[in-house]
């Protein structure tokens, strides 16, 4: 994205080298596929799409051997009675002993993006039918209001924490299923989209914000601007609902311009800092608005507000060897804890949002980590790819 070409074929050719997942080791399902699967997909894409050279480099196609290995391992979370994943899966071992049964929307319904492009890729349709299983399986669960809850048991198919909303728990689950229309054009999805987006606008939107409420009742649990909700603008604007998107928009950043970041929450009701949730972690979800809305409209006020969160990420999270977030966002403490969302999503957009010219502001949709993924009418599968014997098929 920025142009370093030389650096990314020394990195990639450094995850080659060494990088491998025949190993012991418990890692949730969700963030291994959006921070470790995406990042493997995109860089080998970009030498497929031939933004990078892959002769000069000497790439032969090795990470996408690399992704679907991978991709196999978090395939055994998805054999459930639901098809909703388990949160956590064991590299080598698969489930481990005593894993729980609960998982939140987001993390079982955030694979449609990866998954599908894995299987457009190798030709092994099993990851593309898994996610969208997941996302169904979510999706079918939906309380007779349209709403989904933010915990489910993925083997009764019971939500065990009723209330909805846009942020965190279930926040990438609506993001993917526009995204993935954009991407694969299956109706379905745009279907599920447009539904829970009449559900969101009818049960949870109160001008110019959005806020928490019982799946089956509608009634008011948090009346609370959760951090994470700050990507639904950038997703209303590239799905058309450019107006409704930009009050949103503006009302978030006032918050941010009256405390130079977001907090991870902020009570509506009595306009001040949630306590317990005065924390910045560097998030991504404003720049992303911010920078989704500029490309739909050319309004320069977008630009003006982009350069305040470059200004204040200078002045209050600037270190000496990187970015630090904010204990509490009233005052100026830091924790010594730069989360890798900061560079692949934070800086990433705002950096595309002033770089008007760069090639990936066009046909390409970026997953809930940052990485770009081409839109094209068909994807050239690897014919060089082969399907490991005894990888998982069934019940996909």
């Amino acid at each position: 994205v920025m142009g370093e070409i030389d650096e990314f074929n020394q990195r990639v050719r450094w995850v080659i080298d060494n990088i491998h997942f025949r190993k012991n080791l418990n890692v949730s399902v969700f963030e291994t596929n959006i921070r470790v699967l995406g990042g493997l997909l995109a860089a080998h894409l970009i030498y497929a799409e031939g933004i990078v050279p892959a002769a000069p480099a000497g790439y032969r196609g090795e990470l996408l051997p690399l992704a679907a290995d991978l991709g196999y391992r978090l395939l055994l979370a998805f054999d459930t009675p639901t098809g909703i994943p388990y949160g956590t899966v064991n590299l080598l071992h698969g489930i481990p002993p005593h894993e729980t049964q609960v998982t939140s929307t987001a993390s079982g319904g955030t694979f449609l993006l990866e998954f599908s492009m894995l299987s457009q890729l190798t030709g092994d349709l099993v990851f593309e039918r898994a996610a969208k299983r997941a996302s169904l399986g979510l999706f079918l669960r939906r309380s007779s209001l349209g709403l989904v809850g933010n915990h489910i048991n993925i083997s009764s198919g019971e939500w065990t924490h009723k209330d909805a909303g846009i942020g965190s728990g279930i926040d990438s689950f609506y993001e993917y299923l526009f995204k993935a229309y954009v991407l694969y054009r299956d109706v379905d999805y745009m279907y599920m989209f447009n539904a829970s987006r009449e559900a969101i606008l009818k049960h949870l939107y109160k001008a110019p914000w959005y806020i928490e409420a019982h799946m089956f009742s509608g009634a008011v649990v948090w009346p609370i601007y959760n951090s994470l909700q700050s990507f639904w603008p950038g997703t209303q604007a590239m799905s058309g609902s450019v107006a409704a998107a930009k009050e949103t928009v503006r009302a978030m950043h006032g918050v941010w311009r009256r405390f130079g970041a977001i907090p991870e929450g902020f009570n509506l009701q009595h306009g001040r800092v949630q306590p317990g949730q005065a924390s910045y972690p560097l998030r991504p979800e404003l720049a992303e608005s911010i920078y989704y809305l500029y490309r739909a409209t050319r309004d320069p006020v977008f630009l003006h507000m982009g350069r305040d969160l470059v200004y204040a990420l200078n002045t209050r999270t600037r270190t000496r060897c990187g970015f630090a977030s904010l204990r509490d966002v009233e005052a100026s403490q830091h924790i010594d804890r730069m989360e890798s969302f900061f560079l692949s999503e934070t800086l990433k957009y705002l950096m595309l949002l002033f770089d008007t010219d760069n090639r990936f502001n066009t046909e390409y949709i970026f997953t809930t980590e940052g990485h770009p993924l081409p839109v094209r009418a068909v994807y050239k599968e690897d014919t060089a790819y082969r399907r490991p014997d005894g990888a998982p098929s069934a019940p996909y």
